[in-house]
């Protein structure tokens, strides 16, 4: 995300800029982030999950939602956009817009070069404060590899991990499986094949 030259602002003002907005933003600590535009990989990635997600649950009490659903993370101020958010049981809004959720069951993002670190360190740092979030994934876009972080009784986050289009990752808390075949379903990987940050001899 790119910080915005302008002076911190409150959430209200947040939201009434953000709805008017037809980029999307994400605010944290009064200020404003500009999210940047995602590659056909990063989209298709997305796609596929949602639509994983959807035929899985659709005669359940649980909901899915595309990358526009705006989550807030009730105690740090966090509002930022999820590429896919699943709600079970009624959804809670911070107003009647309707907009920005509040109780989020599985939170799914697609990891690019620019949000990677972001998405496993402060944002997931953030996540880690919302009370009914059970599931957190993170999906590789240059190689074959999803992250699953499930919140355990004692409070704690269990990593389980699938590294190849024969395995799945399981969601109980939903009861779903993702397979990674699904999931990487007609997308053409940018990667090399030597691993991240260590340069070829």
């Amino acid at each position: 995300m790119t910080a915005q030259p302008k002076a911190a602002i409150s959430e209200p003002e947040y939201l009434a800029f953000e709805r008017g907005s037809a980029q999307k933003h994400e605010y944290y600590r009064g200020r404003v982030y500009a999210m940047t535009g995602a590659k056909e990989a990063h989209n298709l990635i997305a796609g596929n999950t949602l639509a994983t997600l959807h035929a899985q649950l659709r005669r359940t009490p649980c909901r899915v939602y595309p990358s526009d659903m705006r989550v807030k993370v009730l105690r740090t101020g966090l509002n930022t956009y999820p590429d896919v958010v699943v709600v079970c049981g009624q959804p809670q809004f911070t107003d009647d817009v309707r907009d920005t959720l509040l109780n989020p069951t599985v939170i799914v993002e697609v990891l690019s070069e620019s949000t990677e670190r972001y998405d496993r360190g402060l944002k997931f740092e953030n996540y880690r404060a919302i009370d009914t979030l059970q599931d957190y994934l993170l999906i590789a876009q240059d190689h074959h590899h999803i992250e699953q972080y499930t919140r355990q009784p004692n409070g704690k986050w269990q990593l389980t991990e699938a590294n190849n289009l024969e395995e799945s990752i399981r969601l109980d808390s939903i009861n779903c499986t993702l397979a990674l075949a699904d999931i990487y379903e007609k997308v053409e990987l940018e990667g090399s094949d030597f691993p991240r940050d260590i340069p070829p001899e």
